[in-house]
This record gives C-alpha cells, structure tokens and sequence, in this order.
C-alpha cells in the first residue's frame, strides 16, 4: 500500500467513525434524559471547549489561536457558526429528548441537498437536470411530510437549514477545524457557563439521578472528536465519497428510533421517507456518474 493509498484508507476510517458517533448520538442522549435539553447543551458546549483547548495546548497551537482572535475577519463569521450550530444542537437533543429521533434524522438526511440549494442561490453554482430533479423530488416528500406530521416538519427542517448554513459558513471562512471549532465554543461559553449556572438541577433528589453526570465530560469528546474527523476526511476523501458516507449517521438514527425506541412511523410518513430516498438515489446516481466521467477524462490526458 502506498502512502496515497494509505491516506485514502484513512479518509475512509475517519468518515465512517464520525457517521457512527453522529448515528449512536440518541442513545447516548436517552442516557441522559433527566436533563433539560438546553441545560445538556451548555454542558456540551463548556465540556468541548475544554476538549480542543487541551489539544491546542499539546499542539502547542495557542498563541497562534489567540492571534486569530485579533482578526475580525475571521471572528464574524465564526460568531455566525456557532449561532447556527447551537440552533442546531439544541434542535437535535429537543428531537430526541421528545422521542422525535425519526423527524431529526429526515432533517440530516435532506442537509445535502439543501446545502446544494446554497451553492445555488449564493455561490453561483449550477445544477444539471439529474440534479435539479433530485432536489424537488426530495424537498416534495419533505412537502408531504408536512401534510402528515406538522408537528414535528419545523425540527426536521431547522435541522437541514441550520447544518446546511453551518457547513457554508465554515467552507467560506478563512480558518482550520480545529481552531474554528475552539473558537465557536469560546464565543458561546460566557452564555452557557451562566445558564449552566443558574438552570443547574443541583441538588438532585437520589444517587440513581446524580449517576448521569459523570456522563456529561463524554460530551465534549462526543460532540468534538467526530467534528475532527469529518474535517480530517473531507481532506483525504473526494466530495463524492465524503457525500455518500454522510448518509450512514442519519441512517443509524432512523434505525435507532424505529427499531431501538419504537416511534410511530405511519403510512404517510413512510411515503415521505420514500420519496427522500428517491431523491437521494437520483443526487448520489449523478454524483457517482460525474465523478466516473471526471476519471475517465483525467485518464485519457
């Protein structure tokens, strides 16, 4: 194996350990349960600032992270991500907190496409018809999910809009994955900290309820090191690749609120589903059509 080879293999490993870890997330959560949501969340936010800043320190990567700092070119818009990543992290522990892990991953599921729809509206990007045909194929059974699950259609789709502005966001802004998750955690730690303060359930009324904080350190590790990865893959892997393995998180958590924790799933929701899928079968068709021809091209130079 050569070290291109090794690279690519290691893409490979780095891709799917993150979709695991984002796919077993609920059950995780569900451990958790006693907690308010908004309450774990500033947990997570507190526990992951302290995980990267200890990497930061081994990487001896401070200094050059407090001059970042100073350059408000980068803070803005990393002010932004981290506004749209709490959204989205308070959305998803909601979701499965209320038992609505089958709408949080129908939200996951529709991010690439509308992260496509971004490229459109705001890069310039042009669609061919495969993939135009993907994208109203896909947002029509998000359309018919609305008719048959009205209550739960705004987590699925805050979900989608606020990952799929997040990715934007960090495509466009002029720092690595490391120090750009550093700092978004930095911006939102002076809230957290004083909620996480003042909504503490302490003292709590039984041994079995203290149990689940020893958990919360787990947060910080759960919520960075598959954040690092992905960003690791997504160097390592083409776009192709990096976006047929995005679909394995929002898999497992289908899987994991059919199966594991017994949600309702209707007929009309079923149909939705389908109709997703259908659109994602036609987005990753295309893609791996492209990519064939992009190869052959390469090839016949």
């Amino acid at each position: 194996m050569n070290e291109q080879q090794r690279l690519v293999r290691n893409g490979y490993i780095a891709a799917i350990a993150s979709g695991l870890v984002w796919g077993l997330l609920p059950l995780y959560i569900r451990l958790l349960g006693g907690l308010s949501p908004l309450w774990f969340v500033a947990q997570r936010i507190l526990w992951s600032l302290l995980f990267v800043a200890i990497i930061l320190i081994c990487r001896r990567e401070i200094a050059a992270f407090f001059a970042l700092l100073r350059m408000p070119k980068v803070v803005m818009p990393m002010a932004i991500s981290a506004v749209l990543i709490v959204l989205n992290w308070s959305t998803y522990v909601y979701a499965v907190s209320l038992h609505h892990i089958l709408a949080a991953s129908l939200g996951y599921f529709l991010n690439p496409l509308m992260s496509v729809m971004l490229g459109v509206v705001f890069l310039g990007e042009r669609l061919n018809r495969s993939q135009w045909a993907a994208v109203i194929v896909a947002f029509s059974g998000a359309a018919l999910l609305a008719f048959s699950a009205l209550d739960t259609l705004w987590i699925s789709l805050t979900l989608a809009l606020t990952f799929s502005l997040y990715s934007f966001v960090r495509k466009t802004a002029p720092i690595e994955a490391l120090p750009g998750l550093a700092m978004e955690t930095l911006i939102l730690a002076p809230p957290a900290l004083v909620y996480a303060l003042l909504a503490a359930p302490w003292p709590a009324g039984t041994q079995s309820d203290t149990s689940v904080y020893w958990l919360l350190p787990l947060s910080g590790i759960i919520t960075s090191v598959p954040l690092l990865l992905f960003s690791y893959s997504a160097r390592k892997l083409t776009l192709t690749t990096l976006g047929l393995l995005q679909y394995l998180a929002p898999s497992i958590q289908f899987l994991i609120g059919l199966v594991v924790f017994g949600e309702p799933f209707s007929g009309a929701k079923l149909a939705s589903f389908l109709i997703v899928w259908a659109g994602l079968a036609i987005y990753t068709w295309d893609s791996i059509r492209r990519a064939g021809v992009a190869r052959s091209s390469a090839i016949s130079r």
